[in-house]
Protein backbone atom coordinates (compact mmCIF):
# COMPACT_ATOMS: atom_id res chain seq x y z
CA UNK A 1 0.00 0.00 0.00
CA UNK A 2 2.01 3.18 -1.03
CA UNK A 3 1.04 6.59 0.49
CA UNK A 4 1.36 10.23 -1.49
CA UNK A 5 1.36 13.27 0.21
CA UNK A 6 -1.86 15.76 -0.43
CA UNK A 7 -2.67 18.87 0.45
CA UNK A 8 -6.08 19.25 2.83
CA UNK A 9 -7.12 22.45 4.65
CA UNK A 10 -8.82 21.63 7.92
CA UNK A 11 -9.45 23.99 10.63
CA UNK A 12 -7.41 24.54 13.25
CA UNK A 13 -9.89 23.36 16.10
CA UNK A 14 -10.33 20.19 14.43
CA UNK A 15 -6.60 19.39 13.66
CA UNK A 16 -5.86 20.42 17.98
CA UNK A 17 -8.43 17.74 18.34
CA UNK A 18 -6.97 14.84 16.01
CA UNK A 19 -3.28 15.61 17.72
CA UNK A 20 -4.93 15.07 20.96
CA UNK A 21 -6.47 11.94 19.91
CA UNK A 22 -3.77 10.73 18.28
CA UNK A 23 -1.47 11.41 21.55
CA UNK A 24 -4.08 9.33 23.64
CA UNK A 25 -3.98 6.62 20.96
CA UNK A 26 0.52 6.70 20.61
CA UNK A 27 0.20 6.94 17.06
CA UNK A 28 0.43 10.49 14.51
CA UNK A 29 -2.00 12.83 13.01
CA UNK A 30 -1.51 11.67 9.35
CA UNK A 31 -1.84 8.25 10.39
CA UNK A 32 -4.88 8.86 12.33
CA UNK A 33 -6.23 10.72 10.00
CA UNK A 34 -5.68 7.73 7.03
CA UNK A 35 -7.57 5.49 9.86
CA UNK A 36 -10.55 7.77 10.46
CA UNK A 37 -10.64 8.25 6.13
CA UNK A 38 -10.54 4.54 5.70
CA UNK A 39 -12.90 3.74 8.12
CA UNK A 40 -15.36 6.04 6.69
CA UNK A 41 -14.67 4.69 3.35
CA UNK A 42 -15.07 0.31 4.37
CA UNK A 43 -11.25 0.09 3.77
CA UNK A 44 -8.97 -2.07 5.85
CA UNK A 45 -5.71 -0.48 6.43
CA UNK A 46 -2.48 -2.43 7.23
CA UNK A 47 -2.68 -1.15 10.75
CA UNK A 48 -6.19 -1.99 11.43
CA UNK A 49 -5.85 -5.63 9.85
CA UNK A 50 -2.89 -5.87 12.38
CA UNK A 51 -4.63 -4.75 14.94
CA UNK A 52 -7.15 -7.15 14.78
CA UNK A 53 -5.22 -9.54 14.57
CA UNK A 54 -3.61 -8.80 17.86
CA UNK A 55 -6.79 -8.01 19.37
CA UNK A 56 -7.57 -11.44 18.17
CA UNK A 57 -5.00 -13.28 19.62
CA UNK A 58 -4.82 -11.23 23.03
CA UNK A 59 -8.62 -12.36 23.29
CA UNK A 60 -7.88 -15.99 22.59
CA UNK A 61 -4.69 -15.96 24.88
CA UNK A 62 -6.58 -14.38 27.73
CA UNK A 63 -9.18 -16.91 28.02
CA UNK A 64 -7.41 -20.17 27.59
CA UNK A 65 -3.61 -19.35 28.65
CA UNK A 66 -0.92 -18.81 31.27
CA UNK A 67 0.31 -16.26 28.60
CA UNK A 68 -0.22 -12.76 30.22
CA UNK A 69 -0.45 -10.49 26.46
CA UNK A 70 0.42 -6.56 26.20
CA UNK A 71 -1.22 -4.94 22.89
CA UNK A 72 -0.20 -1.07 22.21
CA UNK A 73 -2.68 0.33 20.13
CA UNK A 74 -1.12 1.19 16.31
CA UNK A 75 1.90 -0.76 17.30
CA UNK A 76 3.11 -3.64 14.84
CA UNK A 77 4.46 -5.91 17.56
CA UNK A 78 2.21 -7.50 20.48
CA UNK A 79 4.32 -9.05 23.69
CA UNK A 80 3.87 -11.45 25.55
CA UNK A 81 4.99 -13.20 28.72
CA UNK A 82 5.08 -16.18 30.99
CA UNK A 83 5.96 -18.63 33.55
CA UNK A 84 7.83 -21.96 32.23
CA UNK A 85 7.16 -24.66 34.64
CA UNK A 86 10.19 -25.56 35.90
CA UNK A 87 12.39 -25.54 39.51
CA UNK A 88 12.72 -21.79 39.61
CA UNK A 89 10.22 -20.76 36.82
CA UNK A 90 11.68 -18.74 34.76
CA UNK A 91 10.26 -15.67 32.86
CA UNK A 92 9.95 -16.26 28.89
CA UNK A 93 9.11 -12.86 26.87
CA UNK A 94 7.48 -12.84 23.52
CA UNK A 95 7.29 -10.63 20.52
CA UNK A 96 5.75 -10.85 17.78
CA UNK A 97 5.75 -8.72 15.01
CA UNK A 98 3.65 -8.42 11.93
CA UNK A 99 4.75 -6.66 8.95
CA UNK A 100 2.94 -3.89 7.44
CA UNK A 101 3.24 -5.27 3.99
CA UNK A 102 3.94 -8.72 4.03
CA UNK A 103 6.66 -10.68 1.39
CA UNK A 104 6.90 -13.76 1.40
CA UNK A 105 7.20 -13.94 5.63
CA UNK A 106 4.18 -12.30 7.42
CA UNK A 107 6.13 -11.64 10.65
CA UNK A 108 8.49 -12.80 13.21
CA UNK A 109 8.65 -14.26 16.57
CA UNK A 110 11.31 -13.46 18.88
CA UNK A 111 11.58 -15.39 22.52
CA UNK A 112 13.93 -14.05 25.35
CA UNK A 113 14.28 -15.65 28.41
CA UNK A 114 17.31 -15.64 30.99
CA UNK A 115 19.11 -18.86 32.15
CA UNK A 116 22.02 -20.86 33.49
CA UNK A 117 20.86 -23.95 33.42
CA UNK A 118 22.19 -25.92 30.99
CA UNK A 119 19.47 -28.84 31.21
CA UNK A 120 16.76 -25.98 30.54
CA UNK A 121 18.66 -24.61 27.38
CA UNK A 122 18.74 -27.81 26.26
CA UNK A 123 15.24 -28.46 26.39
CA UNK A 124 14.67 -25.06 25.19
CA UNK A 125 16.63 -26.06 21.95
CA UNK A 126 15.02 -29.12 21.45
CA UNK A 127 12.06 -27.25 21.36
CA UNK A 128 12.77 -24.96 19.22
CA UNK A 129 14.39 -27.57 16.62
CA UNK A 130 11.50 -29.29 16.76
CA UNK A 131 9.02 -26.19 16.15
CA UNK A 132 11.29 -25.28 13.05
CA UNK A 133 10.71 -28.75 11.80
CA UNK A 134 7.03 -28.53 12.08
CA UNK A 135 6.81 -24.84 10.23
CA UNK A 136 8.78 -26.57 7.77
CA UNK A 137 6.61 -28.86 7.48
CA UNK A 138 3.34 -27.99 7.35
CA UNK A 139 3.62 -24.08 6.55
CA UNK A 140 6.50 -23.12 4.96
CA UNK A 141 5.54 -23.59 1.73
CA UNK A 142 2.56 -21.08 2.14
CA UNK A 143 5.56 -18.85 2.86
Amino acid sequence: MEKSLYSLMLMDSVVAEIDKIALRESTNRSNLVNQILAEYASLMTPEKRIDNIFRSIEKLISETSELIPFVAPNQLTMSMKSSLEYKYRPTIKYLVQLYRVPNGAIGELNVNFRTQSAALLSDITAFFRLWKRLEDAYIARHY
